[in-house]
């Protein structure tokens, strides 16, 4: 069984899976570091190619680790709009939506502009989205840990003390 990180950008799914990782043993997958890798920087594969095209790769990709056994999964933040991904994400994995304020996730992400849905007013857009994705996240769910406050390891405790 995997363990599957969601939330929007900013709500730690990055870093507070690879300590979950280094917590269980489990191998870390970040799937927007994957796609990095095969693509190239995500701001300019959206530039280049279109948000579709970075979403069908998003989707083979989710089909692909579902498939996997044993890893801490942190997906991009808007992997849940498809259900096709919250459905083979669930097949072998446990999702768990790490929710935060927006103004926590603007104070987290202030210093990070390669985030291609966050340019302009950041916490406009970071509302906008939350507002978009929100009902989604908590269908997508298994379990819900508010992180507003708390630090990586707090997070990353009551993620393994739910689910071990």
């Amino acid at each position: 069984m995997n363990v599957v990180l969601i939330g929007m950008p900013g709500a730690g799914k990055t870093t507070v899976g690879q300590l979950l990782s280094r917590m269980t043993g489990r191998k870390f997958v970040d799937t927007d570091e994957v796609l990095t890798a095969r693509f190239g920087d995500i701001s300019a594969l959206f530039s280049k190619k279109g948000e579709g095209f970075f979403r069908a790769e998003e989707k083979n990709l989710c089909r692909e680790i579902s498939s996997e056994d044993g890893l801490v999964i942190a997906t991009g933040g808007g992997t849940i709009c498809d259900m096709e991904n919250v459905t083979a994400l669930r097949q072998n994995g446990t999702l768990i939506f790490l929710r935060a304020r927006v103004e926590t996730l603007a104070s987290r992400l202030k210093t990070s502009p390669s985030r291609p849905l966050l340019h302009g007013n950041l916490e406009e857009r970071l509302r906008l989205l939350q507002e978009e994705r929100g009902e989604k996240y908590l269908r997508a769910a298994h379990l819900i840990v508010d992180t507003d406050g708390l630090g990586i390891e707090a997070v990353a405790q009551k993620i393994w003390e739910s689910i071990a």
